[in-house]
């Protein structure tokens, strides 16, 4: 059994299965995937998000604001919170920080990031963090608003050793995408092997970021099964194992 801990299904061409996501979804379940959170990037469509999961017993849902949308009016902690207690509503996010594209600038940026912080505090739900090209200041507003109390998970890694063992210490798990199974990620998978199973999940980020060898294409739930079994060569393990344990992981940081 294994679970996809971060996709967007609400963003995934249904085309291949005629508009049926039924079907994609018991794609994936014949590989072995019988768990997946379906992540909001935007508030606009997190009713849709959350419809999906209240849809099918196997999705749960998150709610937030991606560190790179543009939007008109920034979302308060108050509705956040209230969007958040949606049934099977298990996290808040992605959010954090995104120096690579900054689109929303960086002052906008840390305050969008430091409410969600303040969001999940408040449910006592974990936080989904993405960041990229931003490793101190992530962890600085992590420490500063107290994120240790709620955890969460730092999402499609690809920070330094360094940033993984300061999560970490917060309490913080590590998740990899198909970028691990990259041929120029060395340096991602190097990270990967220093972490520990207990501390770590797995993800596809569909319809992004498909696996090699399917590097370029569309990304689907049902790739997990190729994450997952290159990391168990990475981890010296077997799939039972880490199917195991990382499934174990996911259920204890997100409470379902």
């Amino acid at each position: 059994m294994l679970v996809d801990s971060h996709c967007h299904l609400n963003l995934l061409n249904l085309d291949a299965y005629a508009g049926d996501l039924n079907a994609l979804l018991q794609r994936a379940e014949q590989r072995g995937i019988t768990r997946i959170l379906c992540v909001g990037v935007d508030l606009d469509h997190a009713h849709e998000v959350i419809r999906v999961a209240q849809q099918f017993a196997a999705v749960v849902a998150s709610v937030g604001l991606h560190p790179s949308e543009k939007v008109a009016r920034e979302p308060t902690v108050e509705e956040l919170v209230t969007l958040a207690q949606q049934p099977k509503v298990v996290a808040i996010g992605e959010t954090g920080l995104d120096y690579y594209y900054n689109k929303t600038g960086w002052d906008t940026m840390a305050e969008r990031f430091r409410r969600h912080i303040r969001a999940a505090i408040i449910l006592n739900k974990p936080i989904i963090v993405h960041s990229r090209s931003a490793e101190q200041d992530t962890l600085r507003i992590l420490r500063e608003e107290k994120a240790e109390q709620v955890s969460g998970v730092m999402h499609c890694f690809t920070e330094s050793w360094e940033m993984a063992e300061a999560a970490m210490a917060l309490g913080f798990y590590i998740s990899f995408s198909g970028i691990v199974t990259f041929k120029n990620a060395t340096a991602i998978a190097e990270v990967a092997k220093k972490v520990p199973l207990e501390r770590l999940l797995i993800e596809t980020d569909a319809p992004y970021l498909a696996p090699h060898p399917y590097r370029g294409k569309p990304n689907e739930p049902h790739y997990l099964r190729d994450i997952a079994e290159h990391m168990t060569h990475l981890k010296n393990t077997t799939l039972a194992t880490f199917a195991d344990v990382t499934t174990q992981n996911f259920l204890r940081l997100f409470k379902c």
